[in-house]
């Protein structure tokens, strides 16, 4: 099991993991370089569902807010639906958060 701010070394990329809680509490992100893997935490104009046991739209919200858009702007987001987006993009445009 990973925890938080962890990395691993694959090659030459460095995989970093962010806990991001709300969709499930064991909510996971992976940064490699400016590639955000964000898994059902945040996707193209929108969030993930935070209906499920354990879901908190409270922590989902903080958990993008504080670990997701501090990224750089250009970070690239490939979300586990949806099609791909980026960090300026989503701080611009979905209004979930």
């Amino acid at each position: 099991m990973v925890k938080e701010g962890e990395s691993l070394l694959i090659g030459d990329l460095e995989l970093q993991f962010l806990h991001t809680p709300g969709h499930t509490k064991g909510g996971l992100c992976i940064l490699v370089e400016r590639v955000l893997f964000s898994g059902d935490t945040l996707f193209r104009n929108s969030i993930g569902r935070t209906d499920f046991p354990g879901g908190s739209f409270e922590e989902i919200r903080d958990s993008i807010h504080h670990k997701l858009f501090v990224l750089p702007d250009d970070t690239d987001v490939f979300p586990g639906h949806m099609e791909p987006t980026n960090i300026g993009y989503e701080k611009e445009n979905n209004f979930f958060v």
